[in-house]
């Protein structure tokens, strides 16, 4: 049933006009920002967006200039898991795994998911139980069920990308708020 939805999502979201997706992005920015969660969030983790999803690099320049501090991931492929860095610049990304932008600075700019204040995640597909459908490879699940605090989880997605349900697992890691582009859900727990 997951892969059927991703599938389906992913050619949806893909179809999207690119002049449509960049209207869409600023929506989704503008209401992103506009959330006291986020504008009260000192230390943010983004996900460098990539291919098709909900675009993220004028959110994480914004926030830069905003004086925020702004996280994101690298891939470890050996351990199958997200290591965090704090980024300066968006200069300092370049093509990582899959070709996704990452981080490419040194270690001593390491932060764990507990020193981030809210986390901004993507996905291919979202319900209104917060339910999550990624890529696949569970990346995102394994890093945020190691937090010891509750950090907001809030989602980028276009409104194609809601669906009434997605088949979840006990390892799967819920989002708070998904903002679309037309919409903020509130996942009511």
């Amino acid at each position: 049933m997951k892969k059927i939805i991703r599938k389906e999502i992913l050619r949806k979201r893909n179809e999207i006009p690119v002049n449509v997706r960049f209207r869409k992005d600023a929506l989704i920015k503008k209401m992103l920002f506009a959330l006291s969660e986020f504008a009260s969030a000192k230390t943010v983790l983004f996900y460098a967006s990539f291919r098709s999803e909900a675009d993220t690099a004028g959110m994480i320049e914004e926030s830069l200039q905003a004086g925020k501090k702004v996280v994101l991931p690298r891939v470890d492929k050996e351990k199958h898991f997200l290591r965090l860095y704090e980024i300066k610049d968006p200069g300092e990304l370049s093509p990582g795994y899959m070709g996704i932008p990452e981080p490419s600075v040194p270690d001593d700019r390491l932060i764990t998911i507990d020193e981030t204040d809210v986390v901004i995640i993507p996905g291919v597909a979202f319900d209104y139980s917060g339910n999550r459908l990624g890529y696949g490879a569970g990346y995102y699940d394994k890093l945020l069920s190691k937090r010891m605090k509750k950090i907001q989880i809030i989602a980028l997605a276009y409104e194609e990308q809601i669906v009434d349900s997605i088949p979840s697992e006990a390892h799967d890691v819920k989002v708070d708020m998904i903002v679309t582009d037309k919409r903020v859900i509130n996942i009511k727990t």
